[in-house]
């Protein structure tokens, strides 16, 4: 059961892995585009050029659906990136189901994991597969498997390599669960033994996006590159919206107030910020294409610009 890209990864992990894949599970076909064409999922359509049977519910507890998915008589049912299920869904086949998630459970349960290790400016994040429970993220923890995120890493190129370790990950869980031998941890014992503050990752919006020049350096990078490519940080350049993709530090000390505008108008656009400036790499400004910022200097003219 899956949806985006970060799914195919793992289905065809466990294709090759010569597991008997009775049943794909993915959101139905949603208008896109200029011509608001029907699309297909990347799982459907993965699973329709390997020839595997799909189903598209619109909505989970539909009985018709209910009825289908339990005449598959699956053993086993994964879980990437898809929907909350209903107990009816995730209860039904005997080994359960099994749900990959992208960090170190219990920390940074929700939807955008990814984005929140990186704005976080974690050093390390990982991928956890687990057993569905009532409340999200919370299940049992079957395996995890840690990686380090480098200080300039965007989301998605964290997000590029996981999906090829969460798809390890899975391929080994479910050799394990049929073998028998996993011993699961429940969660709330790894909070009591450690006791660690809980992060949380819910989901991006609006107000997330938007760059704060009173904070530090560290900080703002830490957001920029957590924002990319998807959604995006976000600022103000001559009055209209600037989306920041890619960032370099500069620690220094300053007079400028916060969020001044600073370029040669040729080779670099820096804002300043609490202790430093944040220099702009990869940008996009209302209106126009992403583009690098020497790109974007050489045909535009800033207002108002210090040097």
């Amino acid at each position: 059961m899956g949806t985006p890209d970060f799914a195919v990864a793992s289905l065809d992990a466990l294709v090759k892995a010569g597991c008997h894949i009775i049943g794909v599970i993915t959101a139905p076909d949603k208008p896109a585009g200029r011509g608001m064409k029907l699309t297909e999922s990347a799982v459907k359509k993965y699973a329709v050029e390997n020839s595997l049977p799909v189903l598209q519910p619109e909505k989970l507890k539909n009985p018709l659906f209910i009825e289908e998915l339990r005449s598959l008589q699956a053993d086993l049912q994964i879980v990437v990136a898809f929907r909350m299920l209903p107990e009816v869904v995730w209860n039904m086949p005997p080994l359960g189901t099994v749900n990959l998630h992208g960090s170190l459970l219990p920390q940074y349960r929700g939807a955008a994991p990814i984005h929140w290790a990186v704005i976080n400016g974690e050093k390390e994040t990982g991928v956890t597969t687990f057993t569905l429970k009532h409340e999200i993220d919370t299940g049992d923890i079957l395996l995890q498997k840690s990686f380090p995120i480098s200080e300039n890493e965007t989301t998605g190129e964290v997000h590029d390599r996981m999906k090829e370790i969460g798809a390890a990950l899975l391929v080994e869980t479910v050799k394990g669960l049929t073998a028998g031998n996993l011993q699961k941890l429940d969660q709330s014992s790894v909070i009591s033994s450690q006791s660690p503050v809980l992060h949380h990752a819910p989901k991006i919006f609006t107000e997330t996006c938007q760059i704060h020049w009173t904070e530090s350096v560290d900080r703002i990078h830490n957001l920029i590159r957590g924002l990319s490519p998807f959604p995006g940080a976000l600022t103000v350049l001559d009055e209209k919206i600037l989306k920041v993709y890619r960032s370099k530090k500069e620690m220094a000390s300053h007079d400028y107030p916060p969020g001044k505008v600073l370029s040669d108008g040729k080779t670099f656009l820096k804002f300043s910020c609490a202790d430093g400036f944040i220099h702009i790499l990869d940008l996009q400004l209302e209106g126009k294409k992403r583009m690098l910022t020497e790109d974007f200097l050489r045909g535009y003219h800033i207002k108002n610009l210090s040097v």
